[in-house]
């Protein structure tokens, strides 16, 4: 991990706000994730933070990709666009998957050239990829339960099970190819039984397709939701792999190709954000701190992902509870209304905060005129 004299370093090399990068750290959540889970091939889901450099790390470790929109399928492309033509396509099937199951006109043109695996939910979107991508490879995704996810995706993706094989059969008979099923359950899942009970009712709709005729389907996509260790209460990701390698070898053969959507697990402890106090008052009794960074740049997770980031402090000193604000006049922009930080911190001093790597300078805006944090790489 980055020390905080490192930190502290590259904040006076670079200035303030920066959001530092830990490539190392990186490969290590990879090194996990493909060590507990042998069975299942990662694919990082770009949005959780598309900076190409990340990108690169995990196309040389090894990793496939989940893209969610064209400009992120590019980033992806970059990485193998000096390859062969006919090596190319080979990797495009092997590596993306573009698992945004409602897509437009437009980009379902612009991927047909490719023959991507995409996924789809419903009649619509079915009619859709014959008319602008018919030599995609599709992946239906169902809806699974999302019982204790910090965020929920059930409610707006997703074919009830109940639903699935005639949404397979209406695919197959316009002619379209359906790979096999993908589910999400939900994001920073802590509740393993979601996977669980996602696992077999995939099993369940595999068993009534083979039933109704169509035993074509060779791939099971378990999504996203692999919790990044945010605090104790999260357990070990050992276990959670442990329930689904039992329930994967149990239910599926192993001719099955079994895929999974990680970003969160994969980025989230290899960031930390670093920012300058620009600005102090006590109010009501509260010291508040006013820092260069907010909730419309690297803390736009507060809004857009449910999730706190703990600031910390690089010396120490008697700790209260504090308020911490970013740099616009927004009132929305409140990075915590209670945070244990020294009451004596001055103007200019720094402040941390580790595990942001995730949804977070990904979201950055301009608003205000202030711009995103720099982002630094660190490869050791």
């Amino acid at each position: 991990m980055i020390s905080n004299k490192q930190l502290q370093k590259l904040a006076a090399r670079h200035g303030t706000p920066i959001f530092v990068v830990d490539h190392d750290e990186i490969r290590r959540n990879y090194g996990q994730f493909k060590k507990h889970l042998p069975r299942v091939q990662a694919y990082y889901a770009v949005k959780a933070e598309p900076l190409p450099e990340i990108v690169k790390t995990l196309y040389d470790a090894g990793a496939s990709f989940d893209v969610a929109s064209m400009p992120e399928f590019r980033i992806v492309y970059e990485n193998i666009k000096r390859m062969p033509a006919k090596e190319r396509q080979a990797w495009i099937w092997d590596k993306i998957i573009y698992a945004n199951p409602i897509k437009a006109d437009e980009t379902l043109r612009d991927l047909d050239p490719y023959k991507p695996l995409v996924t789809y939910d419903n009649q619509e979107e079915i009619r859709k990829i014959k008319r602008c991508a018919p030599h995609a490879g599709l992946a239906l995704r169902i809806r699974v339960p999302n019982t204790g996810a910090m965020v929920e995706l059930s409610s707006k993706f997703g074919a009830a099970p109940g639903e699935a094989v005639d949404l397979i059969l209406a695919a197959v008979k316009e002619g379209l190819v359906v790979e096999g099923l993908s589910f999400h359950v939900g994001s920073q899942t802590t509740n393993f039984e979601n996977f669980v009970q996602a696992i077999n009712l995939a099993a369940d709709i595999f068993k009534e397709a083979r039933d109704r005729g169509y035993g074509r389907m060779n791939l099971v996509d378990l999504g996203g939701g692999f919790p990044a260790p945010y605090d104790e209460s999260v357990k070990p990701f050992s276990v959670l792999a442990g329930k689904i390698n039992a329930e994967i070898d149990r239910l599926f053969p192993k001719d099955i190709e079994i895929l999974a959507e990680p970003g969160r697990f994969m980025i989230a402890t290899a960031a930390t954000s670093v920012v300058k106090i620009q600005g102090k008052a006590v109010r009501d009794g509260k010291v508040c701190y006013y820092v260069d960074d907010g909730v419309y740049h690297t803390y736009s997770g507060i809004i857009f992902d449910h999730c706190h980031y703990h600031m910390k402090a690089f010396r120490k000193g008697r700790e209260q509870i504090c308020g911490v604000f970013g740099p616009t006049c927004d009132a929305l922009d409140v990075i915590s209304m209670s945070e244990n930080l020294p009451a004596d911190l001055e103007l200019g001093e720094l402040l941390y905060s580790p595990n942001i790597g995730a949804y977070s300078h990904a979201s950055s805006t301009y608003f205000n005129g202030f711009p995103p944090a720099k982002v630094v790489h660190v490869n050791r």
